[in-house]
């Protein structure tokens, strides 16, 4: 859910695989979607209380989705203030929240407890809800298109702050505060703010937390996560072997190293050869197929020949089904020198990935009259 804006001659060459934070910055308070279970009721045992009261406070959380201690009364009310502080500290308190689609596509800013910004958009449709989740404040991977990434990396975010964004929009759901009656969150994308494999332990975390069983976590089906990289090799090749099945998106946006050096930095250190073999062995490993993300703009990366070449690409490495192609309405910035793809060109690209046997579809372009691309509303904040 990137948000375009123009392109910097100051661009950095290299960045590293894991962006460095500043030293001595406070962490965020532990929180029991930090822990696993069985770590949860270690964690209960050393501050001297019942084990299996980490337990009780989990089933609130995860799966009934309670956050007013006085609807905890399982647990002693001489107690509950303790457990509660303990285990279930504030993460993170909603600045702004704005709506479109009647309602329907509901973004969220939030203030993290050192004051960091971070944004998170839920998006009901029909047949199910998409939430799209923050992964850091910020971001280091300096794409000159994206908003968040012109701003820089604050910090990485906590398992529990990114599991808190969809038990967040789970509780809005179940508390029918969504047009549609009450729900639950079926899908979650990766796709806020941040680079996900930046942030690789707190990401795997949260997943852990999405997939597992209550009270353990949410529940969620990993076919309904989804983890958007602009292509940490290493990250994608590690987050291969964890046996979490996700599905993997992999923000390519170019089909060749001229241009890709500039739109996505990292790819001066990862070639899209690299990068496509990375993803194509992600597939063969989960046996989930990868979605290629493109963003089209004008004049830049939406020629006819750039599709061409795009599907070249992806068929050398097999035509068994193991990509599809998500091509994204570049979301215009007001003064920016970029613009969308006039609709013919994006028609033209669809045809020819089409009939070279590619799965390509076009993104709903939601919430775009509330600033729904990742970064810009952190970015107006005063």
């Amino acid at each position: 859910m990137g948000h375009w804006g123009a392109m910097s001659d100051s661009t950095p060459r290299t960045l590293p695989l894991v962006m460095a934070e500043p030293r001595g910055r406070a962490k965020p308070p532990r929180h029991l979607a930090d822990l696993s279970l069985d770590e949860r009721a270690s964690y209960a045992a050393g501050l001297g209380l019942q084990a299996f009261r980490a337990k009780q406070l989990s089933t609130h959380y995860f799966e009934r989705l309670v956050d007013d201690p006085a609807e905890m009364t399982d647990l002693p009310s001489t107690q509950r203030g303790e457990l509660v502080a303990a285990f279930l500290p504030p993460l993170m308190t909603p600045i702004r929240t704005l709506e479109a689609d009647r309602g329907t596509t509901r973004k969220t800013l939030w203030r993290l407890f050192d004051n960091a910004l971070v944004e998170s958009v839920l998006m009901r449709y029909p047949d199910r809800v998409t939430m799209c989740v923050s992964s850091q404040a910020g971001c280091g991977m300096a794409c000159p298109f994206c908003a968040t990434g012109q701003g820089g990396l604050q910090r990485n975010m906590s398992t529990a702050e990114i599991v808190e964004q969809v038990v967040a929009g789970a509780r809005s759901l179940a508390r029918g505060e969504v047009p549609g009656g009450p729900g639950r969150v079926s899908n979650v994308v990766f796709m806020g703010m941040g680079e996900p494999l930046a942030n690789f332990k707190a990401v795997v975390g949260a997943l852990r937390r999405l997939t597992e069983p209550a009270p353990s976590g949410l529940g969620m089906s990993a076919r309904g996560v989804t983890v958007s990289t602009v292509g940490l090799v290493p990250r994608i090749n590690q987050l291969a072997s964890l046996g979490i099945p996700v599905t993997l998106a992999l923000s390519l946006h170019a089909p060749d190293d001229e241009l890709r050096n500039e739109l996505v930095p990292i790819n001066n250190r990862f070639s899209v050869g690299e990068t496509v073999d990375a993803a194509w062995n992600y597939a063969r490993v989960t046996k989930r197929r990868v979605s290629i993300e493109y963003a089209m703009m004008r004049g830049i990366n939406d020629q006819a020949w750039r599709a061409d070449l795009l599907a070249d690409v992806l068929l050398a490495r097999g035509d068994w089904g193991w990509v599809h192609v998500n091509l994204i309405p570049l979301n215009p910035t007001p003064g920016s020198r970029w613009t969308a793809s006039d609709p013919a060109d994006e028609r033209e690209f669809v045809r020819r990935l089409e009939a070279r046997g590619i799965p390509t579809t076009v993104r709903d372009t939601r919430g775009r009259e509330i600033d729904g691309a990742c970064g810009q509303l952190a970015a107006t904040e005063v």
